[in-house]
């Protein structure tokens, strides 16, 4: 019991939560600004991977996107390749379908219960 108590006082919060429902949040976690929605809607829109500065398509400096980019990269969502002075952004559909499949399955959960909200004191 000890042990468990150890243990658990030095996970961090999220660890308690299942490996699932972990993915989503970061999932959603970097899909929550605007910015990334943004990038990701530019580059589907292309339709193929683009070179270049994707700062240059966006309201925002290149330091915010290429943060923005990061965590789009680190998560999976797009791929970046460099090539000599240039850096090839591409969608990671794989990865995408993934979370997609991911976040359905979560929300289906949701509105599939049955549940009587009528809070009104009768």
């Amino acid at each position: 019991m000890l042990k468990v108590l150890i243990k658990y006082c030095f996970m961090k919060k999220t660890e308690i939560f299942s490996n699932d429902l972990q993915d989503i949040s970061n999932f959603a976690r970097v899909l929550s600004h605007p910015a990334r929605l943004s990038i990701l809607q530019y580059l589907a829109n292309c339709k193929s991977c683009i070179s270049g500065d994707i700062a240059d398509q966006l309201p925002l400096s290149r330091s915010t996107v290429s943060q923005h980019l990061a965590e789009l990269k680190t998560l999976g969502l797009i791929q970046g390749t460099i090539e000599g002075l240039n850096v090839n952004y591409c969608l990671n559909i794989q990865i995408i379908r993934k979370y997609a499949a991911m976040m359905e399955e979560f929300l289906s959960q949701l509105i599939q219960t049955d549940i009587n909200c009528n809070t009104q004191s009768q």
